[in-house]
């Protein structure tokens, strides 16, 4: 092994650690849930994207088992060679329909998922318009793609019209977070399809955070403004609220067409595991037959951030279930966050680089599986915490 190079990571992993930047990893002993096992320790959970609990429902498993009996474990190969299952076409057509969409395109994850759809939209002298606080995942996309990149400011269509109103190299594509996973607030997608429409833009919409959370049944943010047939590419995950794992796009059949030819995590990476494809199959007919958990994780949600305001906290700008608790300073809010864990409350700090320095948060998760009792003992613990710390 290269010292140097040796020396230089140990060096940088010091100064994450002094400037309380250095991402300490838990490790779950348990399945997801509002409560989780870690080191042994039975823990309240504020940390976790599975929203609805279906990360752990009873059908969702079951659809996974009988899945693996049929079918196996793995699918072999790509999905442009011999990847491709009945599976695969079955959750494709079920999400179409759920979404209200022409056509639907699943991939291995959300984060893939960008990675395909952008760079197959838009290439070299093309330019994209990317909200500056898009996911890690629209910004990977984009630099794959090659295109000129204008990066607009944080949900401000002011800041858009002007970066559209430039002269720009061939093809144009806005592309947006639906809710931004650090702040819970909201993309206003009609005034982003209204400005594209007067210059001949095509969307993207990044709807990582809102499928399960947003539109009838969570059926996602397209669904949830009245946008159906204007948005070009919808992305999914269904490692969020669905509770499962993989990514998809939606939108015509001529652009799922045209994926299946040029994108390129489709082409050359193995498809997803027929058990997990099963267990998203049955997480949307779940949510398809009714809508309580989506009316329980924003009951829930509404009150813990109602109540946390009322203790003295910054909520940020949440429109969404997602509370962000603003705490500024990383140190304090990895302190914070110790403090929490020792008191039986797992919500980790979340810092630079995912968030600008000085705007260190704890990211409060709700979830539809939180009990009004569970949220009560975090409230307590969190205005007993911040008040020791001086935050409140």
């Amino acid at each position: 092994m290269n010292q140097n190079f040796q020396q230089f990571m140990a060096t940088e992993l010091n100064r994450l650690h002094d400037e309380g930047l250095y991402n300490n990893i838990r490790v779950l002993e348990s399945p997801q849930g509002a409560w989780v096992q870690i080191n042994g320790k039975k823990l309240l959970n504020f940390c976790s994207n599975n929203y609805l609990g279906l990360a752990n429902h009873p059908e969702v498993v079951k659809a996974a088992k009988i899945a693996l009996d049929q079918y196996g474990i793995g699918p072999g190969a790509v999905r442009s060679i011999a990847g491709t299952m009945a599976l695969h076409q079955k959750l494709e057509t079920k999400l179409a329909e759920f979404k209200g969409a022409e056509a639907v395109l699943t991939f291995q994850s959300g984060f893939n998922a960008n990675l395909a759809v952008i760079p197959a939209m838009v290439g070299k002298g093309d330019t994209i318009f990317t909200d500056e606080l898009n996911h890690a995942s629209i910004i990977d996309g984009c630099r794959l793609s090659r295109a000129k990149v204008k990066i607009f400011k944080h949900c401000d269509m002011t800041s858009l019209q002007e970066k559209l109103a430039e002269d720009s190299e061939g093809r144009k594509l806005i592309i947006t977070d639906s809710v931004f996973s650090m702040d819970g607030d909201i993309a206003p997608l009609p005034q982003i399809v209204a400005l594209a429409q007067k210059y001949d833009a095509l969307v993207a919409v990044d709807d990582a955070h809102g499928e399960g959370v947003l539109g009838s049944h969570g059926k996602g943010v397209v669904d949830h403004f009245h946008l159906h047939g204007k948005v070009d590419a919808e992305v999914g995950t269904f490692s969020k609220a669905i509770g499962t794992v993989g990514g998809c796009v939606a939108g015509s059949k001529t652009l799922v067409e045209y994926l299946k030819q040029k994108a390129r995590p489709f082409l050359f990476s193995s498809a997803v595991t027929p058990p997990d494809v099963a267990a998203t199959m049955q997480a949307i007919a779940v949510l398809e037959r009714d809508d309580t958990l989506v009316r329980k994780l924003w009951d829930n949600g509404n009150y813990f951030k109602a109540q946390m305001q009322k203790a003295g906290f910054d909520t940020g700008r949440s429109q969404t279930p997602i509370t962000p608790v603003m705490i500024g300073d990383a140190k304090m809010a990895t302190q914070m966050s110790e403090r929490l864990l020792e008191a039986g409350i797992f919500a980790k700090p979340i810092v630079f680089p995912t968030v600008a320095k000085g705007k260190a948060r704890i990211r409060v998760m709700i979830s539809a599986t939180h009990s009004k009792d569970d949220l009560n003992l975090a409230l307590d613990k969190f205005t007993e915490i911040g008040k020791e710390l001086g935050l409140i």
